[in-house]
């Protein structure tokens, strides 16, 4: 595959695509009904290929996988630890797959890869010195727990009751569309703000600092962070306590949480399959975010990071516009120091 048609590498090495990241075209106005459409059902779209992926992988998890009500009345120890190995397994098979095809067999080199670089294997900042190793680490001892925690509480509380529940043969429509906005919700709204809260300066320091040692992040990236980050993460489903919603919801929000870093953190702005086609990974924008770490804190579905000024496209004139930001901050903390020495003097 010729990457040549879709960008280049700058002088540093960096993959450079000619098209620059683009907020996804939801809150345009006036609304473009034909733009819509495209992103909504087109080719690497909202829905085609990721979504759909993932909504096919929580429904059979919901038909085949999932424990009965009456079981999960009750909190045992068996049926949690049925779905910590299901989660386990889904999450090994498919970022594993992932890892396989891009790192171990390289299988289509550096092409479309954002730093030409492979993961640090001898780096003090990760557990054994080594990015993989510790990106693996943190993902099966921290993430899949935490994951799986949520899920259970979730679906004991609707078992007994704790949660509003509403079924798919009452309100179909209802449902369909909750299902359909939980990758605006989680993504767009819910990581933006506590992505936020993360970047506090004693946040960063105690908490996601970890998973920002990954400048150069892989498939296993996605989910290695401090336990503490974990459960900002994923607390996303906790609004199911106030909005009437299925045990489907929670588990396709578990999975997409679960299973879109690990494509969102690959590295690479496209996989290419076969010989001719290739599919995006919507990497780019919050790779520019590990790259640049104070830009792009949402995931680009909902334009926030344009709103509150944090967002880059990639280009030259981001890069500018992102110095202009970090030179006026350093001033006006020289400012507020000299004040500060003055008034004590």
């Amino acid at each position: 595959m010729d990457d040549s048609q879709y960008g280049i590498r700058d002088r540093r090495g960096y993959w450079k695509p000619f098209k620059p990241v683009m907020n996804a075209p939801i809150f345009v106005w006036p609304v473009q009904p034909k733009m819509l459409a495209r992103f909504f059902l087109g080719h690497d779209g909202y829905m085609l290929p990721w979504n759909l992926f993932y909504a096919s992988i929580a429904v059979f998890y919901w038909l085949y996988l999932t424990p009965s009500a009456d079981k999960m009345k009750t909190l045992t120890f068996g049926w949690p630890l049925y779905l910590l190995v299901y989660n386990t397994t889904i999450l090994f098979i498919v970022t594993g797959a992932l890892h396989l095809y891009l790192y171990i067999r390289r299988g289509q080199g550096t092409e479309f890869k954002h730093n030409a670089q492979w993961p640090s294997k001898n780096n003090s900042a990760f557990l054994f010195r080594n990015q993989n190793i510790d990106n693996f680490t943190w993902t099966f001892l921290s993430g899949v727990p935490v994951w799986t925690a949520y899920e259970v509480l979730l679906l004991w509380s609707y078992a007994n009751g704790y949660a509003p529940f509403v079924s798919f043969n009452d309100h179909p429509i209802y449902l369909a569309v909750l299902f359909f906005l939980v990758p605006i919700w989680r993504g767009g709204f819910h990581f933006y703000f506590i992505h936020r809260v993360l970047h506090i300066p004693t946040m960063y320091r105690w908490v996601h600092k970890l998973h920002h040692n990954n400048v150069n992040p892989g498939p296993w990236t996605g989910l290695a962070m401090h336990p503490v980050e974990q459960l900002f993460f994923y607390s996303s489903v906790l609004i199911y306590f106030i909005v009437p919603a299925h045990p489907l919801i929670v588990i396709f929000e578990g999975i997409h949480a679960s299973l879109s870093p690990g494509i969102g953190h690959s590295g690479f702005d496209r996989i290419v399959l076969g010989t001719r086609r290739t599919v995006t990974t919507h990497d780019r924008f919050h790779y520019l975010h590990h790259r640049y770490f104070e830009c792009n804190y949402g995931l680009g579905l909902v334009p926030l990071d344009r709103w509150f000024g944090t967002f880059h496209d990639g280009t030259e004139e981001a890069d500018k516009r992102m110095n202009e930001r970090y030179i006026e901050r350093a001033r006006n903390y020289t400012s507020k120091k000299t004040r500060q020495v003055s008034t004590a003097g």
